[in-house]
């Protein structure tokens, strides 16, 4: 409100003090204009009703009352304020529409990643999410866990693209998931699954990278990748590095044979599994994020407060918001007791 009365004051007074043949009474109605993307029909009505007001008080200092340019001045200034309210309303109903979009984007991708478990036995959940379309939680990254009789199974994994065809087919995986993780004896039919599901589903030039892991009693893990990034084993406070997951595999889609590997997660250890709009951030000198120099506080920290800060690291390494969609999943043995790495 005050933007559009300081541009209107400012006119007022440039028209009182500059030359009579450099009139811009005329144009008092651009305040109502700049208020009509700035604030509501009603104020904006305010600020034309103030602009024609003063074209009408300008009869003061150039002498004209009631005369053709006075009026010639009131008309557009006040035709100029109409326009603006006019503008205001559309602006504000497609503002109301923006939101009703976005609401219903956000529950469809909450429903498709359903919330992380706390905990499973002694392993401790947590995860993030954040899309790089902007007002609205919607993308093709996504991850999932559910609790076998095979052990507890995950699945982080990225569609290639992004926006509904992204989601589209992410929720197709997901449904495959859910079901093949129950049904399937091995991880390597879990992969084998989900890979006939794209290639049925998805266009030629489509593909989903996923790394799946498979949590046993006996605190191993065994992991399969399919095209994707390792996750990040944080032994310590001190000791951080990438699981080996083997010889690099093509996505799913694209028939990947992965072999299974293995590694052991010591009581108070932690897994972090990430999608590529983690580590491809680049900083405004195309410096790409360094997740194991920021990995520090992913050992000290609750989980949820440990991936705050991780996103917030990447927010300021780029200078701004995240240009892709980046989901996280941090995963700590606790061996029955709720622990941090000291």
């Amino acid at each position: 409100m005050w933007i559009p009365l300081g541009v209107l004051g400012f006119l007022v007074v440039a028209d009182v003090l500059l030359p009579p043949t450099l009139l811009i009474t005329g144009v008092f109605g651009m305040a109502a204009i700049v208020a009509s993307a700035l604030t509501t029909p009603r104020r904006t009505a305010m600020v034309a009703v103030a602009a024609t007001v003063m074209a009408g008080v300008s009869a003061l200092w150039y002498q004209n009352l009631g005369g053709v340019e006075w009026w010639i001045r009131i008309t557009v200034v006040g035709v100029s304020g109409a326009l603006a309210v006019l503008l205001a309303r559309l602006r504000q109903q497609q503002d109301r529409e923006l939101q009703h979009m976005t609401a219903i984007a956000e529950a469809a991708q909450r429903a498709l990643l359903r919330a992380m478990p706390a905990s499973i036995g002694p392993l401790g959940f947590e995860a993030r999410y954040v899309s790089a379309t902007e007002e609205a939680l919607l993308g093709g990254d996504l991850y999932e866990v559910a609790e076998t009789s095979n052990g507890v199974r995950l699945v982080v994994g990225d569609v290639r693209g992004k926006g509904l065809e992204a989601v589209g087919l992410a929720s197709t995986v997901l449904a495959a998931f859910r079901r093949a993780a129950r049904l399937e004896p091995s991880l390597i039919g879990v992969a084998a699954d989900l890979d006939d599901v794209v290639t049925a589903v998805a266009g030629d030039e489509d593909f989903v990278t996923a790394v799946l892991a498979e949590f046993h009693d006996d605190s191993s893990v065994t992991l399969v990748n399919c095209g994707h990034h390792p996750p990040l084993l944080l032994a310590d406070a001190h000791s951080r590095s990438l699981v080996d997951t083997g010889a690099p595999e093509p996505p799913l889609g694209l028939h990947p044979e992965p072999t299974p590997t293995s590694c052991q997660l010591a009581e108070g250890a932690r897994l972090l599994f990430y999608t590529d709009g983690l580590v491809e951030s680049r900083s405004g000198d195309g410096t790409f994020f360094s997740l194991e120099e920021s990995a520090e506080t992913l050992s000290t920290q609750d989980l949820g407060t440990a991936l705050d800060g991780l996103l917030g690291r990447v927010v300021d390494h780029i200078g701004h918001g995240v240009t892709d969609d980046v989901a996280l999943v941090l995963v700590e043995h606790r061996d029955g007791a709720t622990r941090r790495i000291a």
